[in-house]
């Protein structure tokens, strides 16, 4: 099909007993024929600022020492039309009920990851999925998440979705990518800013794309779309 695309996608904040209320999902995605060519362009911008094509791209190694890679990075973002991001933000991880939904808390966090997705498929094409390694146990999960896409798609030869895999994070810079964009979205959600380049850095992001983060952006928009989500009030 010639419509084939790539789906990257990283989270920030997934566990429940970590330090933020809040968890955000996010992905990169752009077609599957203009990858090679993207990660060309992300290599030689590491090159221009003299760091290997090996360097890990990630939210958490923003510093002043950086800034500029950063910057830069985030520009050819906006600057490569074919690259989209879509960003979901959960709030309210502690008012989760999880006994009333008969779910675990892992069960929801891939209720997230359809919400997240669902939004990106057209009939018309295709897709390969890649989800940053959770743990060693997901494997099950990963594949009821392709079903449950598949049938809400009514895609029952996976011909839309063709593929949801697990990989590591470390070895596709597409991925990395989504880490940043997701850290940052996650970043600008929470109270304490305290990383000056962070702070440069989501300025740039509001800047370029006119949104805040914090705020869900139209459902159609199509190159950085947030969603915010809430949990139901308890009757």
């Amino acid at each position: 099909m010639a419509n084939r695309f790539s789906i990257y996608c990283d989270e920030s904040c997934h566990l429940l007993s970590d330090e933020s209320d809040l968890m955000v999902l996010g992905a990169i995605w752009c077609p599957t024929s203009r990858v090679r060519q993207l990660l060309w362009k992300m290599r030689s911008l590491k090159r221009s600022h003299g760091l290997p094509t090996s360097f890990e791209i990630k939210w958490t190694k923003v510093s002043p020492g950086l800034e500029k890679f950063y910057l830069d990075l985030v520009r050819l973002f906006f600057a490569e039309e074919v690259l989209r991001f879509r960003g979901l933000v959960a709030h309210g991880k502690s008012r989760l009920r999880h006994d009333e939904f008969a779910q675990t808390h892992d069960d929801w966090y891939y209720k997230m990851y359809f919400l997240l997705l669902r939004q990106l498929l057209a009939p018309d094409a295709s897709y390969r999925v890649f989800l940053d390694v959770k743990d060693t146990k997901s494997s099950p999960k990963v594949a009821k998440l392709h079903d449950v896409l598949c049938h809400s798609a009514y895609d029952f030869k996976r011909e839309i979705v063709e593929q949801i895999q697990s990989i590591r994070s470390h070895e596709v810079e597409l991925l990395q990518l989504a880490d940043l964009l997701t850290g940052a979205v996650s970043y600008a959600n929470r109270t304490s800013h305290q990383s000056k380049a962070k702070v440069r850095l989501l300025q740039e992001i509001r800047t370029i794309s006119g949104y805040s983060l914090t705020r869900s952006t139209l459902l159609r928009e199509d190159k950085l779309n947030i969603f915010h989500w809430t949990p139901q009030e308890s009757p």
